[in-house]
């Protein structure tokens, strides 16, 4: 330090600031010189940094096509509308998988999640009741980033897993029978007739100290033999205005599989149903008090679903009209499960495949532009006697360059 200091001292007792100027510029060419020349060396030995600007910056024309592409697809999407009618039309054209508010991906997610596939955490245990026709089982797991997750599985006996879909689906039925005495509002927003795919407007009582909730829900069923893979979740729709009450809940997820399984007579008829649920929302409220919340009034909602239950089937056996949404429900996409395993099992070795590939190690010829660079930079500094104090600027430089794992 004392060095640095005596030779900024000497720059400083220069009679004229122009001397001191001249100094300083004398000190300061070094540094400069070695960063044009690095910036040289680097060029030209990593062209992709080229590349890495131009994507980064696109010039305004392709900016410009860009967006015209945009427009051009949201006004294809609003051109094949009557594939996914708003407020009950009737579906013309043929729709667009992935287009839809409810696809495929969720399908294979909703599997793995039944799998228990899915790469979670593991699932705690929380309670267990039986009644005479029905038996109850929930689990919880709590993610690192997210609210409260829920597993559920309601065995009903004596019952088929056509009825309980159409149950679960059937909205005018939750609040006419008021089993599910939360739900104040419903209606249909969009539907697509051939896929069966829905988006629905719930708005759900909450407890007197918070606002009510709002939902946009996109839903959809998928069958493969007597099972039924049933996906509800969010879904954005900016057309529909919020309001501040009631307060809109954006995170939903609520999804059931639904199979034909024994019968606890022991008889080995499969004339019981599991419904396996998945459900997790963020309420906003905190996930710890939500949590205790869910856990006190868990069993008391749970145990008013089967009474309605029965009392749908009653409903259906003395031949009332099916609901829109009952009918809906029908309307379910048909697929062979073990296509789509395959499918899926393609789709996750090409996923690692392509992991592998960029956890390869990088040859060390790659790191030749960075050797250049900094042995340009030291060679530079050491070049001039006088130029300590760039010296150290260029030394940090190319340390800091480096990085930390190189100190």
């Amino acid at each position: 330090m004392s060095v640095l200091a005596d030779l900024l001292a000497g720059v400083f007792r220069e009679p004229t600031l122009a001397g001191v100027a001249r100094e300083l510029a004398t000190l300061a060419a070094p540094l400069w010189l070695a960063v044009l020349v690095g910036l040289l060396i680097g060029w030209a030995w990593r062209p992709r940094w080229a590349a890495a600007v131009q994507q980064e910056n696109p010039a305004p024309p392709a900016l410009a096509h860009n967006t015209s592409a945009a427009a051009a697809g949201e006004s294809s999407a609003s051109a094949s509308a009557s594939a996914v009618v708003p407020r009950a039309k009737v579906a013309s054209v043929a729709p667009v998988e992935d287009e839809l508010p409810v696809n495929t991906a969720d399908l294979m997610h909703l599997r793995r999640v039944v799998e228990e596939k899915d790469g979670g955490p593991a699932w705690i245990h929380m309670m267990e009741r039986t009644l005479p026709t029905m038996r109850y089982q929930a689990w919880r797991r709590d993610p690192e980033n997210g609210p409260p997750q829920y597993r559920s599985s309601t065995i009903f006996e004596d019952t088929s897993p056509d009825v309980v879909r159409d149950f679960f689906w059937d909205d005018e039925f939750r609040m006419k029978n008021t089993w599910d005495d939360m739900l104040l509002q419903h209606e249909i927003l969009e539907q697509c007739t051939k896929t069966g795919t829905m988006v629905v407007r719930w708005v759900r009582k909450f407890p007197f100290f918070c606002s009510d909730r709002e939902y946009i829900i996109g839903r959809r069923i998928w069958a493969s033999g007597k099972t039924y893979y049933c996906v509800t979740k969010g879904v954005p729709r900016p057309s529909v205005p919020r309001s501040s009450k009631p307060r809109r809940v954006d995170l939903y997820y609520s999804s059931w599989c639904i199979r034909p399984v024994e019968s606890r007579n022991g008889d080995g008829a499969m004339t019981a149903c599991e419904v396996l649920l998945f459900h997790h929302e963020d309420m906003g409220i905190p996930w710890g008090i939500a949590k205790l919340g869910v856990q006190q009034g868990m069993w008391g909602c749970v145990k008013r679903i089967e009474p309605g239950l029965r009392a749908y089937e009653i409903a259906r056996t003395t031949g009332e009209p099916l609901s829109k949404y009952a009918a809906m429900a029908h309307a379910n996409t048909k697929f062979i499960a073990d296509e789509l395993i395959s499918a899926e099992d393609n789709n996750d070795a090409g996923s690692t495949s392509n992991k592998a590939l960029a956890e390869k190690p990088k040859h060390w010829t790659c790191n030749i532009p960075k050797v250049f660079l900094i042995g340009g930079a030291v060679a530079l500094a050491c070049t001039f006697d006088q130029g300590l104090l760039t010296k150290a600027v260029i030394f940090g430089t190319a340390r800091r360059f480096a990085g930390p794992g190189r100190r």
